[in-house]
């Protein structure tokens, strides 16, 4: 007698792990384009999944977002260690450069990159990570001993407004953006008219996006 075989699990999970990848990067494209005010169908529908599959993979369209933000922070945190094995003060310089790559690569979701809730964690370890940049190029001479922490949040921000303004032509700007900040953060005798932004206020601002 002839029985029929169940379908290999391992090709059921291999066929959803393909279809969530599809929905990821669909998202990306579609809200880097549209801004996150765009739909889930259409997010579906770039993919080549029904809508269905998309609610298996993220039950709400938050969920999605998040988990947008999720990758991105986590390639920044990737990135902030590669960094870190570069020593001799070299690390922050290309880190930025990197920053400024993974923004654009994820523009569509950097709105929620500070009020996503799901991703503390991540964002404490890029600050821990980017205070051990911050020294070592100290401690090498590579960029001015009054640069701070804020100084970098800053430069993270601006990236943002720099890449939403621009879109599709954003390359050249955000560049160009990354640039005269790294030159502004080298070594120079004349101290800066400026005092630096409070880590207080950074801070306030950060809970501020968490409660919005």
């Amino acid at each position: 007698m002839t029985t029929t075989q169940p379908a290999p699990h391992r090709a059921l999970r291999k066929d959803a792990t393909e279809n969530r990848r599809r929905l990821i990067d669909a998202a990306k494209g579609v809200f880097a384009e549209h801004g996150l005010e765009a739909g889930v169908e259409e997010v579906a529908h770039v993919a080549g999944v029904g809508i269905g599959t998309l609610y298996r993979r993220f039950p709400t369209k938050d969920a999605l977002i998040a988990e947008l933000v999720r990758e991105l922070l986590e390639d920044v945190v990737r990135l902030a260690h590669e960094a870190q094995d570069l020593g001799a003060g070299r690390g922050l310089e290309w880190f930025l450069y990197g920053i400024g790559e993974t923004q654009a690569a994820n523009r569509g979701c950097l709105a929620r990159v500070w009020s996503d809730d799901t991703s503390n964690a991540l964002r404490d370890e890029y600050r821990g990570l980017m205070l051990r940049l911050l020294a070592d190029a100290r401690e090498h001479g590579t960029v001015r001993d009054d640069a701070t922490l804020t100084d970098i949040d800053l430069l993270f921000w601006s990236l943002r407004g720099v890449l939403e303004a621009t879109g599709d032509a954003s390359g050249p700007a955000w560049r160009r953006q990354v640039a005269v900040s790294v030159a502004g953060l080298r070594p120079s005798p004349e101290a800066l008219a400026q005092p630096p932004v409070p880590d207080a206020l950074v801070a306030a601002v950060r809970v501020a996006a968490l409660k919005h």
